[in-house]
This record gives C-alpha cells, sequence and structure tokens, in this order.
C-alpha cells in the first residue's frame, strides 16, 4: 500500500502547479492533504476511483485537511472530539477493517511561541487520541506535524533552537509520541541520512540552498514496522512551500 502525504498551502493554489498531474502519476492508495485553506464549495474536485474526504476551519482561507482514499472506510470521523480543538478543521481519521489512518496539521506555536501553551494542549490530546486507537487495532498518523524532532532534521538546528517548530517542549511531545509505541518511519529506515527536509522557508532561497526542515510525517503503530517497505521524501516536487512524503507499507 502506498501511502502520500503532502501540505499544499492553499489547494485552490497548487491545482494551478501540478498538482494533478503529480496525483495520478503517484498513484497512491491514501492521499492526504494540510493545509487546504477552503471551505466547502469552493472546488470541484474530479478524482475517478477515489472517496474524497474534507474537514475545513471554521475561519476562512485558513487551515484545513483532506484525504483521497481508493478504498472505502469502515467510517470517518472529523476532529478528535474535543470542541476546543476541533474548530480549525486539523484532523480527518479513516477506520478500515485491520488499521485506523489518521491524517493532521498540527498547529504552528506562531512568532516567540504565542501559541506554544496551546500547542502543548493540543499535544498531549492528540497523544490521548492515538493510544485510544492504538488500543483497539494500528495506527497509521501522517501529516504536517510542525515539529523537526533531531538537530538531523534541521539544516541549522543551533540558530533555530526554541524556534517554533523545534523549541524543546515541541520535540519532548514528539519523543514522547515515539515512547508510547509509535514509530518515525523515515528514521525507521534513514536514521542518520542528513539533508531529507520536507519543508523550506520562501526566503533566502531557501529550498534552492536545501536549508529546510523535516516536519512532516508517517508515524506508525510499532508493532506494525514489520510491515514497513519504505518512507520517502519528494523533494523534487514544487508547488509548495513543503514537499510530498510518502510511505510504502505491506498490508
Amino acid at each position: 500500500m502506498k501511502c502520500i502525504s503532502w501540505n499544499v498551502n492553499g489547494f485552490r493554489a497548487i491545482m494551478k502547479k501540478g498538482f494533478l498531474d503529480f496525483f495520478h502519476e503517484i498513484d497512491a492508495d491514501l492521499f492526504s492533504v494540510q493545509e487546504t485553506k477552503l471551505q466547502k464549495g469552493q472546488i470541484e474536485l474530479d478524482l475517478p476511483g477515489y472517496y474524497q474526504y474534507w474537514n475545513d476551519a471554521k475561519k476562512k482561507g485558513y487551515s484545513g485537511v483532506a484525504v483521497f482514499s481508493k478504498k472505502k472506510p469502515v467510517e470517518v470521523t472529523y476532529g478528535i472530539g474535543i470542541e476546543e480543538h476541533d474548530q480549525e478543521g486539523r484532523v480527518i481519521t479513516l477506520e478500515f477493517e485491520s488499521f485506523y489512518y489518521v491524517t493532521a496539521y498540527t498547529p504552528n506555536s506562531q512568532a516567540e511561541n504565542a501559541r506554544l501553551d496551546y500547542r502543548m494542549q493540543w499535544e498531549d490530546a492528540m497523544l490521548d487520541y492515538l493510544k485510544e486507537l492504538d488500543a483497539v487495532k494500528p495506527v497509521i498518523y501522517c501529516g504536517d506535524l510542525n515539529v523537526a524532532h533531531k538537530e538531523i532534521d534541521l539544516k541549522n538546528p543551533k540558530t533555530n533552537r526554541n524556534n517554533p517548530g523545534f523549541t524543546d517542549e515541541e520535540r519532548q511531545k514528539f519523543t514522547q509520541l515515539l515512547e508510547n509505541g509509535f514509530v518515525d518511519t523515515f528514521r525507521y529506515f534513514y536514521p542518520d541520512l542528513e539533508g531529507a527536509y520536507s519543508w523550506w522557508s520562501y526566503r533566502f532561497q531557501a529550498r534552492k540552498n536545501n536549508a529546510g526542515w523535516r516536519i512532516d510525517y508517517y508515524i506508525v503503530s510499532e508493532r506494525w514496522k514489520e510491515k514497513l517497505i519504505d518512507g520517502k521524501i519528494h523533494s523534487h516536487v514544487m508547488g509548495s512551500d513543503h514537499c510530498p512524503v510518502e510511505l510504502d507499507i505491506n498490508l
């Protein structure tokens, strides 16, 4: 099974930048997008052979996630069941017979970490949610998780220490996630690979110079790690400040 996740930074914008070419070429079984920045009715998307599920933010032009699946899920859940966290269109869960597939767009801590306290509450609630799912059946969890876990996961760790996405608090929450029975699939295959990033600032020619961050992930329940085939980062794919990430898993 091939899974793709991509923060598109505006779905209508990326439709003009070759999204459908990549979508059809990659031929994923499950394709997740984050930061759609859409409300219902603002786009008509024809994807033959796929079921579409969208979760939009109440605020216009903000956040939002979607999942396109070849197989119809048993059930679809929007949000995590906590009103405070379900206003911004950040989570969709597809339940299949043998696993859950969760896509998320984790809140950014924002300039001067103005939203870090809220981010910590989100992280705790999200971990509780994932653990509840994992107690029932294995979980595939993906998306823009807005954190570079280790120094290897960004170009300039020393100068970015305690900047949003690389605070000690955010990194510790990611460690805590892994300690609760989950695996970072890309690092499972490539523990020491440097220069592997999924997001680049639009400033200072960051992408050209590969001065990036790895903040887009596929995480799976640890008991499924023997089923993993590969993890990929499609850094050549343009159209957003993020690039697509891939999980190949034997189901």
